[in-house]
């Protein structure tokens, strides 16, 4: 079966980068592309007690210049991404964006969201904006690859995997990384940020379990001693010119402590590397 790949776009920049870096990333894979427009009727507001309907002249208006600019981006596309692997599919919405994603995940089974961090409104400052951190947070259905602004597609060949060890690992909630390193031979650093020198038990019976889950890819184990979790990655990635970073999005655990937007502002973190949020199966 395909892989079915939902793209969030405004039509900024960023949005683009985001599905060519996609497009690229699965290039050898059949894929069936879904992007996802969000339109927005200038005279609405959450104040309005009067929806507008299908069918009047400002809904319809507002459909067919979200439908418009779909028509030129996959124009764009399909000039410099000419694959018969994939195939692409629009859907204008007028809706909130999270129950826009929501009801597309369900009805079109969808396998994995990658969006751009920012959109056409981005604020300078702040390196994801709050639609994405809310899919990273919020999407438990499919996984959600973020790509940072401006960054231009390079085969991966390191991704970093940061863990406590505290929890058991399954194969349904690695696939996804396991895939991505089996498809373009990259590597899985495993980083275990410690002011401990030994594992428990328990940590060490999920750290052999990983192992075993990591066969047939490349894959290393690294313990980073007496550091900020956040900035341990940060540096991590900086001095190995790591692609990308993937995490299981187990609740309470690393995101609201890493990705969240205050720590990233706070230790400045960039952003220069795409982040995979796996489902804690």
């Amino acid at each position: 079966m395909d892989k079915r790949i939902l793209i969030p776009t405004d039509f900024s920049k960023n949005a683009l980068n985001a599905a060519r870096y996609a497009l690229d990333l699965y290039t050898k894979l059949n894929c069936e592309f879904y992007f996802l427009n969000v339109f927005r009727l200038t005279n609405y507001t959450t104040n309005t007690l009067i929806l507008p309907e299908p069918g009047s002249a400002e809904y319809e208006a507002a459909k067919g210049a979200s439908e418009e600019a779909f028509i030129k981006l996959l124009d764009m596309l399909e000039l410099h991404h000419d694959n018969p692997k994939h195939s692409y599919h629009t859907i204008s919405s007028f809706n909130f964006l999270s129950e826009a994603m929501k009801q597309t995940i369900d009805n079109k089974d969808i396998d994995l969201v990658v969006m751009g961090t920012q959109g056409a409104t981005g604020a300078k400052g702040i390196i994801f904006g709050s639609n994405t951190v809310n899919a990273m947070e919020k999407i438990r259905e499919c996984p959600v690859l973020a790509v940072p602004d401006e960054l231009r597609f390079s085969i991966p060949k390191e991704i970093v995997f940061p863990t406590n060890y505290k929890s058991s690992f399954s194969r349904k909630e690695l696939n996804y990384l396991i895939e991505i390193a089996k498809m373009h031979n990259t590597s899985i650093r495993v980083v275990y940020f410690t002011k401990k020198t030994t594992l428990t038990e328990d940590q060490e019976k999920h750290k052999q379990l990983l192992d075993d889950i990591l066969q047939g890819v490349d894959h290393s184990f690294h313990t980073v001693p007496d550091k900020d979790v956040a900035q341990g990655i940060t540096s991590f990635v900086q001095s190995r010119n790591s692609d990308m970073i993937a995490f299981i999005n187990k609740k309470h655990f690393l995101f609201n402590s890493i990705f969240s937007r205050p720590l990233v502002k706070e230790i400045g973190y960039d952003a220069t590397v795409p982040i995979l949020a796996l489902n804690e199966s």
